[in-house]
């Protein structure tokens, strides 16, 4: 039986309830995606890969819907009309939000009509993805109580290669059981996951200084490490590494900021006098070695 606190247990009928339960325990939930872009996609093909079988995701650009569709016919995508909404929403046990963080107040009121508890139906688990947006703000925009369980995740690029490091946190109204779900889903492309107890945490890369414990920034800055060897791996042809940092860093995000950021500090000018600071150290180690031997 999950563990969930008295206040969630009138939502649900007997028979709602143990719908509910079996559905998560046998790690076939419903999970419909707000958004369809490269990790959200990421994220959908490895639940698939994983045996995830109730998968739908809501896309408004009509391209990318038929490039999805095409590329995963067994995963039902739908356009981001009141129809789409209701068609992917209306059962769905967790909700993904993975739309552009300028986007969400006006996604928001859409997803919690469709998705509109009553007194038979649990409220979904809400997964936001979408970088800089607090789970206050996402409640406000939805008209929900703060009863309404929401975990944000900081996902990173190198998930796209099932080499993920992601940061998470829960509010109060999400159980164990909903912290288990979340985390089977994430280890579809993540190798790390670690929960945080501050939200501002989740915006944050600064490790021990910003509050992780010392434990948890080592995990997530391994694997952070790992993932990013990997994806410079996967560099073919002519690309070089600057493309590929430039295709990985979205406009006016986060990791456009953290880049100026160094860039303003001479990153450049710093790696490149610690390079041939340890040339110049080598050439003079061999010279005093020869000054020895005379």
């Amino acid at each position: 039986m999950f563990a969930r606190s008295s206040s969630s247990l009138h939502l649900l009928s007997p028979s709602r309830w143990l719908s509910y339960s079996t559905r998560l325990a046998t790690q076939q939930p419903a999970i419909t995606f707000i958004g369809a872009g490269n990790m959200a996609e990421a994220l959908m093909g490895g639940l698939h890969t994983s045996g995830f079988q109730r998968l739908r995701y809501v896309e408004p650009l009509e391209s990318r819907l038929l490039h999805l569709q095409q590329k995963y016919p067994d995963i039902m995508g739908v356009p981001a009309s009141e129809e789409g909404h209701e068609k992917a929403l209306h059962d769905a046990d967790v909700v993904i939000l993975a739309v552009k963080p300028h986007q969400l107040r006006q996604v928001m009121p859409v997803v919690s009509a469709a998705s509109t508890t009553t007194d038979t139906r649990r409220s979904p688990l809400y997964i936001s993805i979408v970088g800089g947006v607090t789970i206050g703000q996402m409640i406000t925009w939805m008209g929900k109580r703060g009863s309404t369980p929401v975990i944000r995740c900081m996902p990173n690029t190198p998930a796209l290669l099932g080499e993920g490091a992601f940061g998470l946190y829960a509010n109060d109204a999400v159980d164990q059981d909903q912290r288990e779900l979340t985390d089977r889903i994430m280890h579809a492309v993540a190798k790390t996951t670690q929960w945080v107890n501050k939200e501002s945490l989740i915006d944050s890369n600064a490790g021990v200084e910003a509050g992780l414990t010392m434990e948890e920034a080592k995990s997530l800055t391994i694997q952070t490490c790992l993932g990013a060897a990997r994806m410079a791996q996967q560099v073919e042809g002519d690309e070089d590494l600057a493309s590929l940092r430039r295709k990985v860093t979205s406009p006016n995000g986060t990791t456009e900021a953290a880049i100026k950021t160094m860039e303003a500090n001479s990153i450049r000018q710093i790696m490149k006098e610690a390079v041939f600071a340890a040339t110049h150290r080598a050439h003079a180690i061999s010279k005093e070695l020869d000054q020895e031997q005379e």
